[in-house]
């Protein structure tokens, strides 16, 4: 079975690692291409860093911090605090040490002129990521940050995230290079050659949404002969971890299950979804889908461990 995922950073790792998990029972031998956003991206202390191709290569590599969902477990600081006393960064964004090898090695096979792409596929053979059959493949081999536009200008996103926990008001967010970036290689067929393509419960504003965003995967998005079909990242009106319900208000929609997937759209109307899975909290906004032709089911949508994420995986595939 090929299967092609669509992330942002922790939910959709920790879907994608569920989902293999059912996979290797009920499906062995199945390819997941992970296509991941990088509007998160950014260079600080001259090295590129990609928080959620990161998330997702240390989580499905088995490296993760478990409790904080991101970053490398057993991490220092000794270099991040030594640049606090030059002077130097942002306090509130710390690179751990074992991290910043990471953005070493990448910055490092960037400027000797390997793609984002290539550059991905070496960081992911340390992590034996093939051997599970998964390909991380970044959204686009150009750059796109996305700023945020508040009272007093644009920042980008990941200060408005981390520093400000999204108590700015967000006016707009702007994918800054959007309009040149193409997408990755392998990015197109990865869809179009899938068996199912899948949402996770990754932000539909600045993670699922900018990936949608680069040219070209939309269009792929609304031509595949795969069923597409996502999850709910919101439960009872709430998101389950980050900010997308302030990320959704800034472009007018409401933080629920069922205008998430008004956003997102039904295939036969226009739209990119096929079939969309919803909490217990939220059985009737499937009731309400499915009444205007959705393919709908609701089950317990709360990541608390592998075991349960990979039933949530098995509930999506039945969509399909």
């Amino acid at each position: 079975m090929k299967v092609t995922v669509l992330s942002g950073g922790v939910g959709g790792a920790r879907f994608t690692r569920g989902l293999l998990a059912h996979l290797a029972e009920s499906a062995p031998g199945s390819q997941i291409t992970v296509i991941a956003n990088t509007g998160d991206d950014m260079w600080l202390h001259g090295v590129r860093v990609c928080p959620d191709l990161d998330t997702l290569m240390y989580t499905l590599g088995g490296a993760v911090h478990e409790q904080q969902g991101w970053g490398r477990r057993e991490e220092s600081s000794r270099v991040s605090q030594d640049l606090a006393a030059y002077g130097v960064g942002w306090d509130w964004f710390t690179l751990g040490d074992l991290d910043l090898a990471t953005h070493l090695a990448r910055t490092q096979w960037l400027r000797e002129g390997l793609s984002l792409t290539e550059t991905t596929a070496r960081l992911c053979e340390r992590w034996r990521l093939a051997d599970q059959g998964v390909r991380l493949l970044p959204m686009s081999d150009q750059p796109v940050e996305t700023h945020v536009r508040v009272d007093d200008g644009l920042i980008h996103f990941e200060e408005w995230w981390v520093r400000h926990r999204a108590a700015l008001p967000a006016r707009e967010f702007v994918q800054v290079g959007l309009a040149q970036a193409e997408p990755a290689p392998g990015v197109l067929e990865a869809i179009g050659e899938a068996d199912a393509v899948l949402l996770p419960p990754s932000n539909p504003v600045v993670s699922v949404g900018t990936i949608l965003a680069v040219p070209g995967v939309r269009d792929a998005l609304t031509t595949t002969p795969a069923p597409v079909v996502g999850i709910s990242p919101i439960i009872g009106g709430a998101a389950v971890r980050g900010m997308a319900a302030e990320c959704l208000a800034t472009i007018g929609v409401a933080a629920s299950a069922e205008a998430v997937a008004r956003h997102y759209g039904r295939r036969a109307t226009g739209g990119v979804l096929d079939g969309w899975l919803v909490d217990t909290a939220d059985a009737e906004a499937a009731e309400k889908l499915a009444a205007d032709g959705w393919r709908t089911a609701v089950t317990d949508t709360l990541m608390r461990d592998v075991p349960h994420t990979a039933r949530i995986a098995a509930t999506l595939l039945n969509l399909v």
